[in-house]
């Protein structure tokens, strides 16, 4: 009971609950009894009020309705975007078993993240020691400033920029240069072998938000190909 009832407010109340057959015995009550409209000003019969009392709880469960369909949506919205790119990982991860040498595993790896991912902007830099005898002139293991490096191997997960850092600008060899979202994948293999650039004009497109579970498991694909070739 609030401060403002009138007196015999709590009285009226416990007849009414304890006697629900009182309007059964007057029904021209609930005709000729007026009440305040909610939203103020004229009087409106009990009936009419009680009706919209009802519509204004429909309303509620209508919206409640409708909020919980589209979590629903989005649920399932959610668990096929991932079964895409789950499927599109396992075809990248057959693209790395198939390859057998150093050429072939980056050129999986270049077209998989481009055509199958749809990433407009792919770089790849490796270091340490030499991977094959003569690749001394492949540009994935071009060398890189010390700067990069070791900003590289403080990672221990995927990095979102809104802008190239330190040299990697210039590692895009094809692709568009106005980018605006890259996120830096680091390579590891008991040590570090190297960065995985991916990059987009799109400023959403590689974004914190996104979540890494993906891009970490790329990472690791491509280490553990690297490292498999190294060690052959």
């Amino acid at each position: 009971m609030t401060s403002d009832n009138y007196p015999g407010d709590e009285a009226a109340l416990r007849y009414l609950q304890a006697h629900p057959e009182f309007f059964e015995r007057h029904p021209d009550l609930l005709v000729s009894l007026r009440v305040p409209h909610p939203d103020g000003g004229r009087a409106i019969p009990l009936v009419e009020r009680q009706v919209l009392t009802l519509r204004d709880r429909n309303r509620l469960v209508e919206d409640r309705n409708r909020l919980l369909e589209n979590k629903l949506s989005e649920l399932v919205q959610f668990g096929e975007e991932n079964d895409t790119i789950g499927d599109r990982v396992h075809r990248l991860s057959l693209a790395l078993l198939g390859a057998r040498d150093h050429a072939a595993l980056v050129g999986a790896l270049y077209r998989n993240l481009r055509e199958d991912f749809g990433v407009p902007a792919v770089a790849l830099r490796l270091w340490g020691p030499d991977l094959e005898p003569g690749l001394d002139a492949v540009i994935e293991l071009e060398k890189v400033s010390q700067g990069a490096r070791v900003f590289v191997e403080s990672l221990t997960a995927p990095y979102f920029s809104e802008r190239p850092m330190f040299e990697s600008s210039g590692w895009f060899d094809n692709g568009p240069q106005d980018l605006c979202s890259l996120v830096y994948v680091p390579l590891r293999a008991e040590r570090s072998l190297g960065i995985l650039v991916l990059g987009s004009p799109e400023a959403q497109r590689f974004a914190p938000d996104l979540g890494v579970l993906y891009l970490t498991r790329m990472g690791e694909l491509s280490s553990m190909g690297l490292r498999r070739i190294v060690e052959a």
